[in-house]
């Protein structure tokens, strides 16, 4: 397991009642340690490549076959997921977040509850990822 990933998600406190979706799941490494920390709460992650979202999920099978975890194949700007809210939204290496942020920013907040936070986390190889954490708070992008 990557140590950058189980240092990003161990910041995020993840709750046994959060409700928590990750933007760009890769193979779902990351997913695996946030529905470890979930008893009452949901897990969806969305991720632009059919192969990613396969693969993630099969990873997370015993947790999508318990109703705790969804993999979706969709990017942030074609995402619908109806009345779904969440507390915590993460996106780990997610291009957009660099290259446009407030784009992205505008585009994950939609599904942010009025009190939920964005985590971010954007590095380039060889660079220190905790030095490139963001995070805000629901209140901070309206």
């Amino acid at each position: 397991m990557s140590e950058r990933i189980e240092r990003f998600v161990e910041s995020m406190n993840i709750q046994p009642g959060d409700r928590v979706l990750e933007i760009g799941c890769g193979h779902g490494l990351a997913a695996t340690l946030v529905c470890q920390r979930l008893k009452t709460g949901r897990f969806v992650a969305i991720d632009r490549s059919g192969k990613m979202v396969a693969a993630a999920a099969q990873r997370n099978k015993g947790y999508v076959e318990a109703g705790v975890a969804r993999f979706l194949e969709s990017t942030l700007e074609q995402l619908d997921l109806g009345d779904e809210r969440f507390d915590k939204i993460f996106a780990m290496r997610v291009r957009l977040f660099h290259d446009q942020p407030e784009l992205a920013c505008e585009l994950a907040q939609r599904w942010l509850t009025a009190h939920g936070t964005l985590y971010v986390q954007y590095d380039e190889p060889g660079q220190t990822p905790e030095a490139n954490v963001t995070i805000w708070r629901a209140e901070q992008l309206t």
